[in-house]
């Protein structure tokens, strides 16, 4: 708070003062009292003024610098309440009142969104349970037809691939309550997403390679096998035409363990590489598909912090793309931490 200002919101209260001294200068004059007695009384009354102006300046100018550093201070601005000291005079007071009214009051509408938002997932998340049940129903009964000509069955892979998308992106959300990290066969991981894609490796003509996969990593198995089930699914969409392949390896350092999913599709443009993990980004390259929605990505480096690992992205377009996700060995006590 600065004096100018505090003097120019009290402007009319120092006005009326000094046309009230002017009065009784008059008076004083009018009472003949000697000149000599009435500045003494005027500067007097003046010094008191002062005085008390200033006293008020000081106390409302600590109250509100300390209020603004405080404020500065936190991030959850909210606290703000539970912090400040109570104020001497009434304008605090009331100001501080005010303050916990309106935070009690936006603590409430808060509580009652959450509340809501937790309700509308919970039913969000069983409802999609529900809907996969008639999905794999009706995979199951178009599993035997003709793979390269059933587009009825590839339309319901990508249904269930949305559904899931959906699942997994609330569940993100509050995920500490639903992975657990234990020690996983990484080869087992892969096969898993692989035999789950076989009908569309087939369909697409995609070849497979896998190098050096037999490893532990710590992770939680579930979230994993989505994360590169991401990838496959990024790589499916943007295939090259002819001789289209997916390798996997995986690299064992000292502290970590590398593994790395490339495919030789069109790839992805320099320009928009470093949004490739940003939400909802699609770039150039997801513009020319009907099927991007830019969720994959996202999610893939969500789950990835979430879980303690690294990832990472390297492409030239129309030549390769390739998604390392980096596992340090001690993960399990980085996300406990």
């Amino acid at each position: 708070m600065k004096i100018k200002d505090y003097i120019k919101d009290h402007f009319v209260e120092i006005l009326i003062f000094f046309f009230l001294l002017l009065f009784q200068f008059c008076l004083f004059l009018l009472l003949e009292l000697s000149l000599t007695t009435i500045f003494f009384i005027l500067g007097l009354l003046l010094l008191f003024y002062l005085f008390v102006f200033f006293y008020n300046y000081v106390k409302r100018k600590i109250f509100f610098n300390e209020f603004f550093t405080l404020l500065e201070k936190i991030d959850q601005k909210y606290f703000i309440t539970e912090m400040l000291p109570n104020s001497n005079f009434l304008e605090g007071k009331l100001f501080l009142q005010a303050l916990y009214e309106i935070d009690k009051s936006m603590k409430e509408k808060v509580n009652e969104s959450e509340k809501s938002m937790r309700d509308f997932k919970d039913y969000l998340e069983l409802w999609i349970h529900e809907i996969k049940l008639p999905i794999a129903s009706l995979i199951l009964q178009n599993h035997n037809k003709s793979i390269k000509d059933n587009k009825e069955l590839e339309q319901i892979h990508k249904i269930e691939e949305y559904v899931e998308q959906v699942l997994f992106y609330v569940r993100s959300e509050h995920s500490s309550n639903d992975y657990l990290i234990h020690e996983c066969n990484l080869n087992t991981m892969v096969k898993n997403v692989l035999l789950r894609n076989k009908d569309d490796f087939l369909a697409l003509d995609i070849q497979v390679e896998t190098k050096n996969l037999n490893k532990k990593i710590l992770t939680d198995s579930k979230w994993f096998e989505y994360i590169l089930n991401q990838i496959v699914s990024n790589a499916k969409k943007y295939k090259k035409e002819k001789d289209a392949y997916i390798h996997f390896e995986a690299e064992e350092q000292e502290n970590s363990i590398t593994v790395s999913i490339t495919d030789n599709g069109i790839g992805i443009k320099s320009s928009d590489l470093p949004k490739v993990f940003e939400k909802s980004f699609t770039g150039e390259n997801g513009h020319q598909t009907k099927e991007s929605t830019g969720m994959g990505l996202f999610l893939v480096k969500k789950m990835c912090e979430q879980l303690g690992h690294l990832v990472k992205i390297e492409s030239i377009e129309n030549e390769y793309t390739k998604v390392t996700i980096i596992i340090s060995k001690n993960t399990f006590y980085n996300v406990l931490k």
